[in-house]
C-alpha cells in the first residue's frame, strides 16, 4: 500500500506568480521520482471548473461576500473528494494554486464576511482538511496586478477591485503566515522565477523530506 501522499499550497495576491511556482514544483517533484498532480482553485475537479467561470469572470460586484464564499465551498468540497483525498491516498503529492488560506483572507478579510463566518461554513465543507505546507508568495500588489494585467485574460474579476482591497490581501496572507508559523511559510516574490522556485524547493526539502 503507497504512502500518503503531500499536499502543498501556493497561495498570495493577484500576479504573484502562484501558477509559475506550482508548476515549476510539480516538475521538481517529476524529476526526483515522486509522483505528483499540479491542481487549482476555484477549480481541480470537472464541476469546481464548472463554478470557477461563475467566480473569476464578470463584474467585481457580482455576488455577495455571503454568496461568494459558498460558491467557492462548493467548489472545494467536490476538489476534495474527486481530486485531491484519491491523489493523496494514492501517494501522489498535490500541488494547488490557491486553497483555503485565499477565502480567509478574499472573503473572510478583504471582502469583509469575517474569519470566523469563514471558517465555520469550511469546517462544515471540508472538516479540518488542511495543506502539509502553505507557500505565501509574497508582492507589493501594485507590482502583482502590473504583472496580472499583462496576461490580458478574461478572469480578472479580482484583479479589478480598489487597491485598498488589495492592501488587505497582502496583510491578511502575511497575518495568516505570522498565525500558523508550522504550516506556512513566505516567500519574496519580487525575485526572479528561479529564485522563488529555489526557496520553494529547499522549504519542501527541509519540511516534507520528498
Amino acid at each position: 500500500m503507497a504512502a500518503r501522499g503531500k499536499f502543498i499550497s501556493f497561495e498570495g495576491g493577484e500576479g504573484a506568480g502562484k501558477s509559475t511556482q506550482a508548476k515549476l514544483l510539480a516538475d521538481s517533484l517529476r524529476a526526483r521520482g515522486r509522483p505528483a498532480i499540479l491542481t487549482r482553485e476555484p477549480g481541480g475537479s470537472p464541476g469546481a471548473e464548472h463554478i470557477r467561470k461563475l467566480l473569476v469572470e464578470g463584474e467585481p460586484e457580482r455576488w455577495t461576500p455571503l454568496t461568494e464564499t459558498l460558491l467557492f465551498l462548493a467548489a472545494r468540497a467536490d476538489h476534495v473528494t474527486r481530486t485531491i483525498e484519491p491523489a493523496l491516498a494514492a501517494g501522489e503529492w498535490v500541488i494547488s494554486d490557491r486553497f483555503t488560506d485565499s477565502t480567509y483572507v478574499y472573503q473572510g478579510i478583504a471582502r469583509g464576511l469575517g474569519v470566523e463566518t469563514v471558517r465555520r461554513l469550511q469546517s462544515a465543507a471540508i472538516g479540518d482538511f488542511a495543506p502539509d505546507l502553505t507557500i505565501i508568495l509574497d508582492l507589493d500588489p501594485r507590482a502583482g496586478l502590473a504583472r496580472a494585467g499583462e496576461r490580458g485574460q478574461t478572469e480578472d474579476r479580482f484583479e479589478r477591485f480598489d487597491a485598498e482591497f488589495h492592501q488587505r490581501l497582502r496583510q491578511g496572507f502575511l497575518e495568516i503566515a505570522h498565525s500558523e508559523a508550522r504550516r506556512c511559510a513566505i516567500v519574496d516574490a519580487s525575485r526572479s522565477a528561479e529564485a522563488i522556485a529555489g526557496d520553494a524547493w529547499r522549504l519542501v526539502s527541509e519540511r516534507l523530506h520528498p
